[in-house]
């Protein structure tokens, strides 16, 4: 697993705790369920990690998956420094409210990702063409490209054209499709501002060599 604070990949080691102080080897039912916390210390970063778990005194009862307490965190890394604020904003509330609303994560995603195609010129009207027309383009390399092409079948895409007015769209999805938008949200924050970035400070780099032994600088 990753650690929720510094994302790490840790071995998990963690304990139970039973809710409301029972004796050891007994549990007492809160809600028609069987209580526990069950925490580590991240050994990368000596933070706590706690979860809260439950299971189900009767079978009638509602299963309720565990879910993080602490930190409240996305588990996600925060986007590039070069991924402009505004695009960057969307993904960050989109990977917030991932655990809540996967459709709301969803929305806030497609919403980032037009944006994004709009600063990279692919202006069309509707998010749809505008995939099509970066995948048309063939900026963008193949593995890549068939990640994006995916998005348009997330929540039945196809048969909710998303204009400008209705970007941010509330459509179906399950949490796996949200978080795969989100993948690629990183894949294309790379490709189209970090390394282009990268590139650059290697060049000047270069063309700051190439000056002070008295060269002329790379084109």
């Amino acid at each position: 697993m990753k650690c929720p604070h510094c994302t790490v990949e840790v071995h998990q080691g963690f304990q139970d705790s039973r809710i409301n102080g029972v004796p050891s080897g007994y549990w007492h039912a809160l809600g028609g369920h069987l209580w526990a916390a069950k925490y580590m210390v991240c050994p990368a970063c000596d933070q706590a990690i706690i979860y809260l778990t439950a299971q189900r005194q009767q079978s009638e009862a509602a299963e309720i998956p565990n879910f993080l307490a602490f930190p409240k965190t996305t588990g996600r890394q925060k986007a590039a420094s070069e991924v402009p604020p505004h695009i960057a904003e969307d993904y960050h509330e989109a990977c917030a409210v991932l655990r809540d609303s996967p459709k709301a994560s969803a929305a806030l995603s497609r919403r980032c990702l037009q944006s994004m195609l709009r600063d990279k010129g692919f202006t069309q009207k509707d998010l749809a063409p505008a995939i099509q027309a970066a995948l048309d383009s063939n900026q963008i390399p193949g593995a890549i490209a068939d990640n994006l092409d995916a998005i348009r079948n997330i929540g039945n895409f196809a048969a909710h054209p998303l204009k400008d007015t209705n970007s941010g769209e509330i459509l179906p999805v399950v949490p796996e499709e949200a978080e795969w938008n989100l993948d690629v949200l990183e894949e294309l924050f790379d490709f189209f501002y970090v390394q282009p970035e990268k590139a650059r400070q290697k060049r000047a780099a270069l063309n700051a060599k190439l000056a002070a032994a008295g060269k002329p600088e790379m084109k």
